[in-house]
């Protein structure tokens, strides 16, 4: 399958306004805000190969979160086995750029959601706002914003 999240979709825009919204704009790279340490983080969240005292250029950030959006685009793509309207396809890549792919396809939420259980999955999500233990005001917003693109539609 083509990945959906190609530059100039429909379907990029909405994912690189939603994940970029809450991950925030950084160019200096700064220290997990859960661990204090790793994983160093950049830009809109990238956390590969991000060392302390790495920078980026805005114009750098923005074609990396684009390409890292399809990365994890087609992570989704390969565990979720049911069709997905773009809102949902959206709301799950940003729950896997932010969990990763590998917890975001193991989760409850995309279990129910294959198994034909929507709502209940995009409700799943909602238990996603830990970092570290620790329950996260930005983590909580996130997943009520992902649940309601989840959502959509239903």
């Amino acid at each position: 399958m083509a990945n959906r999240l190609q530059k100039g979709s429909a379907a990029a825009a909405m994912a690189v306004a939603l994940v970029g919204s809450f991950e925030g704009l950084r160019q200096n790279a700064y220290p997990d805000p859960a661990t204090q340490g790793q994983p160093w983080t950049i830009c809109y969240g990238s956390t590969n190969g991000v060392k302390p005292g790495d920078y980026k250029t805005v114009a750098q950030c923005k074609a990396l979160l684009s390409l890292e959006l399809q990365t994890y685009a087609a992570g989704i793509e390969r565990c979720v086995t049911v069709p997905l309207p773009d809102a949902r396809f959206v709301a799950l890549t940003s729950f896997g750029y932010n969990v990763g792919i590998k917890a975001a396809c193991g989760s409850s939420a995309v279990r129910l959601i294959n198994q034909g259980k929507t709502a209940e999955g995009c409700e799943a999500l909602l238990k996603w706002n830990r970092a570290a233990g620790i329950v996260f005001p930005g983590l909580t917003r996130r997943r009520q914003k992902e649940r309601q693109f989840c959502l959509e539609g239903i």
